[in-house]
Formats: structure tokens, sequence, C-alpha cells
């Protein structure tokens, strides 16, 4: 019996983290404002090493179309930007000598499209870590049917496995549904 309780959590555990992975994936589309997460995968070269720009700037959104980075060391503007330019942040920067400015500019509609089918991909992906946590649980549970588990009790367990992978599937289309939204909003 513990060991099928056992087999659920592991189960849903796996489908939580395909769900986070969503949410993290999503998080980085750019939907048209301005969104600190962009930038998460910029490397700045800080005295010889590749380091997290968040870890050498501060980065914040004063409004919907901007992200103002506020170096540490006033030596690092130049720095961050030339890791802006060579990232696939696709925005130019602005430097002033004081901060470096970011202006989000609007998206096409051609452009929205592609992000909805690149945010539709990501949810598909997710949908199907889901199926397969739930495949290698019902596998296993079908597995300790043959170690001596009492069937009746093996098919309550399937049933259960059943009613998590919904309730995730269910949990991720809501995550697309809300991005899509995100993305088409003008």
């Amino acid at each position: 019996m513990e060991d099928l309780s056992r087999i659920k959590k592991n189960a849903s555990d796996k489908m939580q983290s395909a769900v986070e992975f969503l949410e993290e994936s999503l998080a980085h589309i750019r939907a048209g404002k301005a969104n600190p997460k962009i930038l998460d995968g910029v490397r700045v070269n800080y005295y010889g090493s590749l380091t997290p720009l968040t870890s050498v700037a501060s980065v914040n959104t004063p409004d919907a179309k901007t992200i103002i980075i506020q170096p540490w060391e006033k030596g690092l503007l130049r720095d961050i930007e030339k890791a802006i330019i060579d990232s696939e942040v696709g925005i130019t920067p602005e430097n002033n000598g004081e901060i470096i400015r970011l202006g989000i500019p609007p998206l096409t509609e051609e452009r929205r499209k592609s992000l909805v089918k690149q945010s539709k991909q990501e949810a598909e992906d997710a949908k199907i870590s889901v199926r397969n946590a739930r495949r290698d649980a019902i596998d296993t549970i079908k597995k300790s049917v043959k170690d001596g588990v009492a069937e009746d009790l093996a098919k309550d367990a399937e049933a259960e496995v059943q009613k998590i992978h919904d309730k995730f599937i269910k949990r991720v289309d809501e995550i697309f549904a809300a991005k899509e939204k995100e993305i088409l909003t003008v």
C-alpha cells in the first residue's frame, strides 16, 4: 500500500516539475512587455569570468515598455552593453553613461503569431512530460501487481494517477491560455 502511494507521489512530483519548467520557459518569451526575465541568459565578462547580468547590475522595469540596467560598477557599462548586443535578446541598448536603457519595441502581428506558436510547442512538450510520468507510474503499478499487490488496489491507484494527470494537463492548458492572451494583447 505504501509502495503505491510512493508511486503516485513520484508521478505527481514529475508532473509538477514539468509544469514549473513550462512556466519558466514561457517567462522567457518576450510578449511585448518589459520583463527582466528576458535578460536571464545574458552573461557579462566580469574580471575574466562570464557572470549573470543580475549579479553585476540591478535590473528594473519602470514602465511596461522599458528595462533599466544600473551597473554596480561604472566601468561595467561597456561590458554589459556588449553582452546584451551579443545575446539573443534582440534589443539594442541605449547607454547614457549612468544606466543602460532597453526600449521594448511593439510586436508585429507576424511576430505575435510566431510567439504563440512557440508557446504552444512549449506547452505541448510539458504535456508530453506529464503523460510520460503517468505512463511510468501506471507501468510501475502494473509491475507491483505481479509482486503481490491486490488488483483492486492497483486499479484504484491507476485511477488516482489518471486524476492527477488530468489536473496537471488542465494546469498546462491554463498556463498556455494565459500566455497566449498576454502575447496577443496589443
